[in-house]
């Protein structure tokens, strides 16, 4: 039996409208009084998932950044690792000139945005982006640095995706999360490196995890868990890169909760 079950959000375990689903809720619960750890293992920042961790009411280690932060179920930072700063203004310099082009930084409690969004100021209610001017652009405390376009178009962010790898590839953890946002963390930084961290930190090892996940920032944690389950939704590009994992339904039917009753329960 599994110790301790890690789950990315958006896509996996949240709802489409990115919400914890009742059912969901309940049997992580379930699980949670039957010994089971939860951890969640996103793309967010942390200030974001703390607020959801809240609604869903058991304690749980967040890893979030996709693995650049690490806090215990009491809210401790316990890891940190960032982009180095060479590597953010090489970035900028990169980017700063592609007007559809939105690019964040997750800074320490902040979520920095270069241009106002107001689809994203209306959406995220609780947690929302303050501007940055990226000819200035902070270089220390950044978890990573990810751009979205406008027009979601995944082909000109794999463009990007292509002059990044060429510029910084090997000291750079670069990694689409959906198909329209592509992520640039430090090199090393991973969601399964850091569930090992957790499972260490618990008296488990990573044979005793079982991860679900949909993007490609999601490969290595599902590589890596005793068990890593994919969303039936997931991207393309993800099962290819994972083809001897198990498939499963889809968030909208809150797969990951189905198959943790009809499993771990």
């Amino acid at each position: 039996m599994y110790k301790i079950v890690a789950s990315d959000l958006d896509g996996t375990l949240l709802t489409p409208d990115h919400q914890i689903a009742p059912f969901t809720k309940e049997v992580l619960q379930q699980l949670h009084h039957q010994g089971t750890d939860f951890v969640f293992a996103t793309g967010r920042h942390h200030v974001d998932v703390a607020e959801m961790r809240e609604q869903l009411g058991i304690p749980a280690y967040m890893i979030t950044s996709n693995g650049a932060r690490v806090h215990t179920c009491d809210g401790e930072e316990v890891f940190r690792q960032d982009v180095q700063p060479d590597i953010i203004l090489a970035l900028m310099a990169l980017t700063r000139d592609e007007p559809d082009l939105r690019i964040h930084l997750y800074r320490n409690d902040d979520w920095l945005l270069n241009v106002e969004d107001p689809y994203l100021r209306d959406f995220h209610k609780a947690f929302t982006y303050q501007l940055f001017d990226v000819d200035n652009p902070p270089l220390e405390g950044v978890a990573k640095v990810f751009f979205t376009r406008d027009d979601k178009d995944h082909d000109k962010l794999v463009v990007l995706e292509d002059r990044f790898r060429a510029a910084f590839g090997d000291r750079a953890n670069i990694a689409f999360s959906t198909p329209w946002c592509l992520e640039v963390m430090d090199m090393g930084v991973s969601k399964g490196h850091a569930l090992a961290a957790v499972a260490l930190a618990k008296g488990y090892e990573l044979k005793d995890c079982i991860a679900f996940g949909d993007g490609m920032n999601d490969v290595e944690m599902l590589t890596m868990a005793g068990k890593g389950l994919v969303m039936g939704t997931a991207h393309h590009k993800v099962m290819a890169a994972l083809p001897e994992n198990g498939v499963i339904g889809s968030c909208a039917d809150e797969a990951v909760a189905h198959y943790l009753a009809d499993n771990l329960l």
